[in-house]
Order: C-alpha cells, then sequence, then structure tokens
C-alpha cells in the first residue's frame, strides 16, 4: 500500500523542534502542503483544542513529531513531565486524527522503548521482553504506551496509523542546554567550551557504553519514506547499523572542532545503558539506507551550533 504525498495537505506536530524541522526540510522537496501550528496557538496536550484545530485545518496526514525530549538528567528531573505529557499529546492528536478522518498518521518514538540489556543488534520484536533502563523508564514508557495506542486505532478504528523509532538523532535544531541535552549536542558545546578556556572535557559515567547515532535529517528523509510505503501494525526501526563509544564519540566530537584537550570520565554519573545498537534489517529489506556518516553529521552539527540554531544556547 502506496500513500502519495502530491496534492495532499500535512500536519507536521513538532514543526520547531529537531526532528520536526528536519521533516520540515524534506518534505520542501514533495508537492504537497504543509500545516504548521505554533505551540504558543495550539497546546498539543489539550484534547479539546486539538481536535478543534484538527477539524478546521483538515490535515491528510500527520508526522507526530511533537514531544517532550531530554537525555539523562532531564529524564531523572522531571518524571512526570515526561510520562504525563507524551501520553497527553499521544492521546490528543492520535483521537483528533481518528475523529477527523486523517489518512494516515506516524508516530516518532525512540529507540529508548527496548529493554537495557535486549540483544544485540534489537530487533522490533524486542519491545516489552524485558526491564527498561531506569535513567529513562519514563519516556520510554511514554514512547511505548503511544505505539500500542497506534496498534489500538489501527485494530478498533482501522486507521492508517504506523510507527517509527529512531536511533540516537542529532543535528541542526538540537537541544544544547548542558542540563537537558542528549550526548553529541552535549559534547559539541563542552568540546567548543574547553577549546575556549583550555580545560579538560568531561564526559558523564566511564566513556564505554556503545551508541548508534543518526543525523536528523537522514531520519525525516526515512520518515518520509515510511509514510510513503510502510503500513503496518509494528513498529519500525530507524537507525544506521553502525556504533561507537562515547569515549570515541568524544574524540571524533573534538577532532571536529579543532581541540586536542584532555578528555577525562566522571564514573560518579551513570552510564546508561551498556549497549544500543538497532536492527535496522526491516527498513533497509523495504529499500531505504542512511546517506549521512558520523563525522559528517557532526561537523554540520557543529556548523549550526556555531550558527546559532538550535535551543539552549544562552547561558
Amino acid at each position: 500500500m502506496t500513500f502519495d504525498l502530491s496534492g495532499k495537505r500535512i500536519w507536521v506536530a513538532g514543526h520547531k523542534g529537531m526532528v520536526g524541522s528536519a521533516i520540515m526540510r524534506r518534505l520542501a522537496g514533495e508537492q504537497c502542503e504543509v500545516l504548521t501550528v505554533d505551540r504558543a496557538t495550539l497546546d498539543l496536550t489539550d484534547q479539546r483544542a486539538v481536535l478543534d484545530w484538527i477539524q478546521r485545518a483538515r490535515p491528510d496526514a500527520v508526522f507526530m513529531a511533537a514531544a517532550q525530549v531530554g537525555g539523562i538528567l532531564a529524564n531523572a528531573t522531571y518524571p512526570v513531565d515526561f510520562l504525563r505529557d507524551n501520553l497527553l499529546i499521544e492521546t490528543a492528536v492520535m483521537g483528533a486524527a481518528q475523529s477527523a478522518g486523517v489518512g494516515k498518521l506516524l508516530f516518532l518514538g525512540s529507540s529508548c522503548i527496548y529493554p537495557k540489556h535486549a540483544s544485540q543488534p534489537i530487533r522490533e520484536d524486542a519491545l516489552m521482553t524485558g526491564p527498561l533502563e531506569p535513567t529513562n523508564q519514563w519516556y520510554a514508557v511514554a514512547k511505548i504506551a503511544g505505539i500500542m495506542l497506534a496498534q489500538a486505532y489501527r485494530q478498533q478504528h482501522g486507521c492508517n496509523f504506523i510507527s517509527a523509532m529512531p536511533t540516537n538523532l542529532y543535528g541542526p535544531g538540537d537541544n544544547f542546554d548542558p542540563q537537558g541535552s542528549h550526548v553529541v549536542p552535549a559534547l559539541i558545546r563542552k568540546a567548543h567550551e574547553a577549546k575556549a578556556k583550555g580545560t579538560p572535557v568531561t564526559l558523564w559515567g566511564t566513556g564505554t557504553p556503545l551508541r548508534e547515532f543518526m543525523y536528523v535529517d537522514d531520519c525525516a528523509d526515512a520518515c518520509v519514506f515510511l509514510m510513503k510505503t510502510y503500513s503496518d501494525a509494528e513498529h519500525i526501526n530507524i537507525g544506521t547499523g553502525s556504533e561507537i563509544s562515547i569515549l570515541d564519540l568524544a574524540r571524533t566530537v573534538m577532532q571536529v572542532v579543532g581541540y586536542d584537550g584532555e578528555i577525562v570520565t566522571d564514573a560518579t554519573k551513570p552510564d546508561g545503558t551498556p549497549r544500543k545498537l538497532m536492527d535496522n534489517t526491516k527498513l533497509h529489506q523495504l529499500g531505504w539506507r542512511p546517506r549521512t556518516d558520523l563525522r559528517e553529521g557532526i561537523s554540520k552539527a557543529y556548523a549550526a551550533f556555531l550558527a546559532g540554531e538550535g535551543r539552549g544556547l544562552q547561558g
């Protein structure tokens, strides 16, 4: 089943976020009308308001890129926000999409949905086969609920709702706030500031965990590809198939920044999941692969940081 975007009205929910803005850039190459609405105008946690808006706007398809996101520290500090707000967004947007007869919806989740000690690389069927990583379980539970809700709408109402689970993303529009950022933007900011001061770059944890990273515009391209070509109840992984230790990631970031200073690890801070590599066989078999390698993507992300294209750049 293919879904042609030509001539369609496409709502990108969360269009100002990193993923949402990347989807906006990608949709510029499609013959479609893109719909957006600012947070100040529409609170996506307000079910009645979302329903009223979507019934007026009448989109043909929805990319659900809106979410409350953050790193380990933010998850630990604001567990209620991560669980409650994401659940409210999911229920409001999906419920409104079903009521308004939206033709297709793509729910964007996260690789943190998988068990902490899932077999590697992680297949889609590893979902709910073991305990979650405690440092981001609140966000993970909300995203699992989103997957199940999309499946429930498909089963009960016949809605063409699909779910995609990207690996760790980075790029233009990322959050560089040291209190709420993920590892790549955090390292970019740390390395940049350490270079200016001539100080060491400190890593949380031991630096040994292995992670997979994808440039956000590749993820956006995969999302548009899936919107056009995929229709099934099971969620689908979006990743690169490559992994790197946090320590080697820091070295790569410092090379891009142009700083050869010292790297210090802080073992009093949590490492999180020891390894997280996604199995992308399903997506690859559909005919899609990423284009941007890690060093190229980090160079683009650093250029965006220098240009002020991100959040949390003040202070």
